[in-house]
């Protein structure tokens, strides 16, 4: 075994006597001369999270003035989870409450009430009117 004191990159050291296996696992670790802890960094490329909308919310079919929010005002087509950006979970109860909705006759299959039309817009959708 090597000893590697003061060295400021260790794969310098793996690279001289040959040991290749070792030097994709060691290649980025650094150590100084007084300092022998390595450092943990947060990825800076990681996204913030942002929480749904709705999981504080139940979601009732007799609510259409919440699901029409999520209805394309001209063909009447559910928005998808990438438009709406709810969480899986509550997408799946959004899209269920407005398909009972349809089926009961509570909302319009083809277009969104007028009635629901200048709602304030909950998901940030923008709509070419």
């Amino acid at each position: 075994m090597l000893a590697f004191r003061g060295l400021k990159r260790i794969h310098s050291v793996l690279l001289q006597h040959g040991n290749t296996r070792s030097l994709t696992v060691a290649s980025h670790v650094v150590q100084h001369k007084d300092d022998t802890k390595l450092l943990k960094m947060e990825n800076p490329y990681k996204e913030p999270q942002t929480g749904c909308l709705l999981c504080n919310v139940t979601v009732d079919f007799k609510n259409t003035q919440l699901l029409s929010q999520f209805v394309s005002p001209h063909t009447g087509r559910t928005y998808g989870r990438h438009i709406t950006g709810l969480c899986g979970r509550k997408q799946k109860e959004v899209s269920k409450a407005i398909k009972k909705a349809h089926s009961m006759g509570f909302m319009s299959v083809t277009h969104k009430h007028p009635q629901f039309m200048k709602d304030p817009n909950i998901c940030g959708i923008k709509h070419l009117d």
